[in-house]
């Protein structure tokens, strides 16, 4: 087995004492949330590991391996579990719209291919079907080089192994067979619902100077959504060797081999929360960017499906601190502090504040002549005079005239899915293809 470069967040300090690691993605051999049974084992050896601070190479620019560096990076795009849910019920997590016209996915490959790696594996497995479309229309063989790829591999039965990946881990062991049709010598295993801008040939050059088993990328932000039941502990001595990881849930410590973190200290949101997905969406469009900058980054784009969309009509709209996405029509509206996806419809008079509207996948012709979607009385888009404030509307929603969705009894938490929205974090989350009728108030 190749070594491996492995991407994950990771919370620490060197004080020696037991620090938090987020669990989710551990790919090390023998541990992980419900990977171990399934983990190929590593060689036993003492922990030798030491910190690596990305400050510490002076010119990432001269220290930068060959193009052919031989690393491929695998890419997961979804999971069994998921707190972005609803957005997650018809989707997995690499799938979700941001910031109006990307996917969360387009960041960590975007990532790939800025930092020369073209063979990109991307393992799928539940509600992939829209995952799967984007990346086979998004990432063709021009933009990757003659040898480059992304390609999709979707979980699968066989005649030896009849059940689903039963975790990341065993979705690497499964792959095995295909991961090696090409002569690599690193691997990079990434999370592909993490929004973060990374040069990975900087880690590469670390795992290999330091002659690493294994590399974990870590970010050295403590929030309180590390008190998860997810998060680990990891424990660093005073001469910043690793020397064990431990779940939470199991309070057995973990030895392994020799492992390497990576102190990444730019910004990265993993998306584990409602919350935390308004949040980045919300930091896209602040005047002082202290989020992910990479939308707007000439050097270091962000590649998705070119799409042949018209330009967005604004007629007569007041718009301020907003993105908004290709072919929207705005017509007489207020909007503020507001992302808007594709093909967004707001009609007169329609006051839209602190809020992420996904769009549409189809214009709808409201005389009947044109879509796909079934026809009802609410058309497709921001109904006349509607009011929204913190909220999340998700594609193809339907919102009707004089409807409120402000969360009026400021509820903290709230399962409303069958009248087609549930608030978390006291923010409105509306469903996919959801109809809210005239003259609702949420």
């Amino acid at each position: 087995m190749p070594q491996t470069s492995l991407m994950m967040t990771l919370q620490f300090s060197s004080s020696g004492t037991p620090v938090n690691v987020q669990a989710k993605h551990f790919l090390i051999p023998g541990l992980g949330r419900y990977d171990h049974k399934y983990s190929p084992k590593l060689p036993s050896k003492s922990p030798k590991t030491s910190i690596f601070n990305s400050h510490q190479i002076p010119n990432p620019i001269l220290h930068q391996p060959p193009v052919n560096q031989s690393v491929a990076a695998i890419v997961f795009g979804d999971g069994s579990e998921s707190r972005l849910y609803p957005l997650t019920k018809r989707r997995s997590e690499g799938a979700i719209p941001i910031a109006s016209n990307y996917r969360l996915i387009d960041a960590v490959v975007s990532n790939c291919i800025n930092s020369n790696i073209n063979k990109i594996y991307a393992l799928t497995q539940f509600n992939s079907t829209s995952l799967n479309s984007h990346l086979s229309r998004a990432y063709s063989g021009a933009s990757l080089g003659k040898e480059g790829f992304v390609e999709v591999i979707a979980a699968y039965q066989s005649p030896e192994d009849q059940g689903w990946f039963q975790g990341t881990a065993d979705a690497i062991r499964r792959c095995l067979w295909v991961l090696e049709e090409y002569p690599v010598a690193e691997f990079l295993v990434l999370p592909g619902h993490h929004l973060y801008k990374m040069d990975y040939q900087r880690v590469i050059e670390s795992h290999r100077n330091r002659k690493s088993d294994i590399t974990i990328v870590a970010s050295n932000g403590i929030t309180k959504r590390d008190q998860d039941p997810g998060v680990g502990v990891l424990k660093i001595n005073t001469e910043n060797q690793v020397m064990q990881y431990s779940l939470k849930s199991n309070k057995e410590p973990v030895n392994y081999a020799v492992v390497e973190a990576y102190l990444f200290e730019g910004y990265w949101e993993d998306m584990r929360s409602i919350e935390a997905f308004y949040q980045a969406n919300m930091e896209c469009i602040k005047k002082l960017n202290t989020g992910y900058n990479s939308f707007c980054d000439r050097d270091s784009p962000v590649y998705t499906i070119p799409r042949n969309l018209p330009p967005t009509v604004v007629n007569d709209a007041m718009i301020t601190d907003s993105v908004i996405g290709d072919g929207c029509i705005l017509n007489r509206c207020k909007i503020k502090s507001t992302v808007v996806g594709m093909r967004t419809k707001i009609r007169d008079g329609a006051i839209i504040e602190d809020s992420v509207i996904m769009g549409s996948d189809v214009y709808q012709i409201e005389d009947g002549r044109e879509s796909s979607i079934k026809s009802t009385s609410v058309p497709i888009g921001i109904g006349e005079n509607t009011e929204i404030r913190k909220a999340i509307v998700d594609k193809n929603a339907r919102i009707g005239k004089n409807v409120k969705i402000i969360n009026k009894d400021n509820v903290e938490e709230g399962d409303r899915e069958a009248n087609g929205y549930i608030i978390s974090g006291r923010i409105m989350v509306v469903l996919r293809s959801a109809e809210i009728p005239d003259n609702s108030i949420l």
